[in-house]
Formats: structure tokens, C-alpha cells, sequence
């Protein structure tokens, strides 16, 4: 099934079920940017390796549960992304910069004195998924990725592990029908 949609900020990209074997296999893409020069986004679904006190031990007492950092995508694995809500939704505190609803980017550079309680949510990843121009909407129309509207609570999840079949249960029949996949589907 291929998706007619074109994903906007805030949108999520669901990989389907004909790739469940590759990098993105049961992910979760939040789009950050999308327009005719390409797109951005991260892994809402996919824990690091990497302990987040090994490259910044200042922020784990300010990521939310599972108190960990996430893998944002293939792309720039050395730098960091990091999303944030803030405590009070009509603010905008220093260092933070709104994406979509009451979601936005946070520099890393802000102190952390001034991040401590001012978020209700906040999680760090370690690279981000891209697309050049043409890209993303080759694999739209290869039928890749399913678009459908995001939440900041899928951003902010405390089980991440079943995000993929949370999002996809919540959608129409259509597609909703696809969050009892099988693992193996040979299996079946």
C-alpha cells in the first residue's frame, strides 16, 4: 500500500509491513522537515547502545522514562537531536524552538540549569533520519512508509517498544489491520 500523502512537520512515517527486514524495519519517523529540498526526522522507536551519561552525563537527569537515548537514525550517528515539551505550553524558554503542537527542538547547548524542571518531556537521539530531494517520495510511492498524523505523546513514550503497533492500531481499518503483523510472517 503506498501512501498518496505528503508528510509534514509533526507527521509520522510508519514503515510497512513489505520491509520488515531492513534498517527501518517496525520503525517510527517523526518528520521534523519536509519540503521540496528533502526531508528530516527521528527514530521514535529505536534505544542506542550508547549510554547517554557515556556522551552527555548532564542531561540523564533530564531525559524522560525509559531515561535513555534513542538511535534518531543512520544518519550524523555522532550528533544529537533532542525534542522537548515544554512544562508550561504557552512559554517558550530559552534554547527551545517549537517544531509541531507542543513539541520542539532543544539545543544542547543550553545550560542545564535552565532545562531542570522547566519540561514535561524530553528525549535525546543520536543522529536523525534523511532524505535527499526525490527520496522520500520514491519510497512513499514504492509504498515504504505509511504517513499518518503524529502525537507528542508518541514522542514521549514510556514503551517505545510498541509504538509501531500503537500508531498503526489507532488508524483507520485499512491500515490499522496491519498492527497484528506477525514478527515471521512464514510463521503464520
Amino acid at each position: 500500500m503506498s501512501s498518496p500523502v505528503t508528510p509534514q512537520t509533526g507527521d509520522l512515517l510508519v514503515s510497512s509491513v513489505a520491509d520488515t527486514e531492513g534498517w527501518f524495519g517496525y520503525t517510527v519517523v517523526l518528520m521534523l522537515e519536509a519540503d521540496a529540498g528533502g526531508a528530516l526526522g527521528v527514530v521514535l522507536n529505536r534505544l542506542s547502545d550508547v549510554p547517554l551519561a557515556a556522551v552527555l552525563p548532564a542531561w540523564v537527569d533530564q531525559v524522560s522514562e525509559p531515561g535513555v537515548m534513542f538511535t534518531g537514525g543512520p544518519v550524523s550517528p555522532d550528533g544529537a537531536i533532542c525534542l522537548a515539551r515544554p512544562l508550561e505550553p504557552r512559554e517558550d524558554p530559552p534554547g527551545w524552538r517549537r517544531s509541531f503542537g507542543d513539541v520542539g527542538l532543544l539545543h544542547l547547548d543550553t545550560p542545564v540549569e535552565l532545562v531542570a524542571g522547566a519540561y514535561s518531556g524530553l528525549r535525546i537521539f543520536a543522529g536523525y533520519s534523511g532524505w535527499e530531494a526525490g527520496q522520500l517520495e520514491t519510497e512513499l510511492a514504492d509504498g515504504a512508509w505509511y504517513v499518518v498524523p503524529g502525537e507528542s505523546a508518541d514522542v514521549f513514550t514510556v514503551a517505545p517498544e510498541t509504538l509501531w503497533r500503537r500508531v498503526l492500531r489507532r488508524q483507520p481499518l485499512e491500515l490499522a489491520i496491519y498492527a497484528s503483523w506477525p514478527a515471521d510472517p512464514e510463521l503464520n
